[in-house]
């Protein structure tokens, strides 16, 4: 049976909010809950931009960046249910440029110290135990990924392009041997495009942004819509997604990308790894999907298995020395999210079975089955380890269960 969230509990969320920007940790929040299909409660704060002042209301459009992950890995179920593959096809199959893959030796010092590995599979990609890495994880892969740029940017050539570049690479370990944060969904995002033979983009579009009615979010900011998008800001002295270089800067909030010169302006790498831009409405019918099951674009039976745990235990146990976007302890993972296995051990208050996922500039979301809710939060400030928002946030909508 579930609890029903309490409105007068609820209510502190919006001091909460204004904590934060009051003290100039975000320019900018808001958060919308929802309760067996309707909305209990809004709250926002602060401004889009701190030199426009716009309000961060709803209809504000941020970068969501990894909270793409969960769509793009939707869209990839959908053709599992139309039998197009099967998750335990090795991605060779559809880019046969990762014909032949060879992984670091687990004593190697240099890029050169490799060996012959199997072949990632779909499966491995959508779960994060590929081999595949990212620039801002520790490591000689992800050095050689930083050093190419290779994040799968919105203006980095095309979704084709930065595959085919990442191939070039070797897998930072045998696939399966661990779990490490990575652009395996981007590369899954390429597999769509071959698969339909359509870009990543119109694939969006007709298969889950028409479909759910989610009209503000995309790949790119429409000029008739950069009024309402808001900046981008870093605690951070440089690049703020670079976590290896991480330095405080002397302001918490140094403007890291505006309207003004932003790339997803001129997207032309359709990232299904972190590349939507969008409302907190929209994401908040995208999350209600899932607590729907599906709501016909994939069958419940398909969304159970989404937002079931895929390892054999909790990411921690998986030898991790990735970033994230969860707590690793007590958390499992599934297709394109994060799963709640052992609320204790994660620390922060949850229901088993909770799925989630975050993006870099703090975005947050989950899905609560057990009380029947869904919950997002959207802000602009990255990194997202800046602060421990996702935590308190969630500890706040547990408070006002009764």
């Amino acid at each position: 049976m579930s609890l029903t969230l309490d409105p007068a509990r609820l209510s502190r969320i919006q001091r909460w909010a204004d904590g934060y920007t009051q003290s100039e940790r975000f320019a900018g929040l808001s958060v919308c809950v929802q309760q067996h299909g309707r909305e209990v409660l809004f709250a926002q704060s602060g401004v889009r931009d701190l030199d426009r002042g716009a309000p961060f209301d709803r209809d504000t459009l941020v970068r969501i960046y990894s909270m793409t992950k969960p769509i793009t890995s939707m869209i990839l179920m959908m053709l599992v249910e139309k039998g197009r593959l099967h998750l335990d096809a090795p991605l060779s199959r559809f880019l046969p440029a990762f014909g032949e893959v060879r992984a670091l030796r687990s004593d190697a010092t240099d890029i050169t110290q490799t060996e012959p590995c199997a072949t990632p599979t779909l499966h491995q990609l959508l779960t994060h135990r590929s081999g595949f890495s990212y620039p801002f994880n520790p490591g000689i892969v992800p050095k050689a990924m930083e050093d190419l740029d290779l994040l799968f940017k919105p203006t980095a050539g095309t979704l084709a392009e930065q595959s085919d570049l990442l191939a070039t690479l070797p897998l930072a370990f045998a696939p399966g041997a661990r779990w490490e944060y990575s652009v395996g969904i981007d590369v899954i995002g390429r597999v769509i495009e071959v698969v339909t033979g359509e870009t990543l983009d119109q694939v969006f579009r007709t298969r889950v942004l028409g479909p759910l009615g989610m009209v503000d979010t995309g790949f790119t900011v429409p000029d008739s819509a950069l009024d309402r998008f808001a900046s981008l800001y870093t605690p951070l002295a440089g690049d703020a997604m670079n976590l290896n270089a991480s330095a405080e800067g002397d302001t918490t909030l140094r403007i890291f990308d505006n309207s003004t010169g932003s790339p997803f302006r001129r997207t032309t790498c359709f990232s299904g790894g972190g590349g939507l831009v969008g409302s907190i409405d929209d994401y908040m019918t995208f999350a209600e999907c899932l607590r729907l099951g599906g709501q016909a674009l994939i069958s419940p039976s398909t969304a159970e298995f989404m937002m079931s745990n895929h390892l054999p235990g909790d990411i921690a146990s998986l030898g991790p020395a990735s970033f994230a976007e969860q707590p690793m302890e007590g958390m499992g993972f599934g297709i394109g999210g994060g799963v709640v296995i052992h609320p204790a051990r994660s620390r922060v208050p949850s229901s088993v079975g909770d799925f989630s996922w975050g993006g870099m500039a703090s975005t947050f979301f989950w899905v609560d089955r057990v009380n029947d809710f869904s919950v997002v939060m959207f802000t602009q400030l990255s990194p997202s380890s800046s602060y421990p928002a996702r935590a308190e946030l969630k500890a706040l909508v547990h408070g006002a269960l009764m």
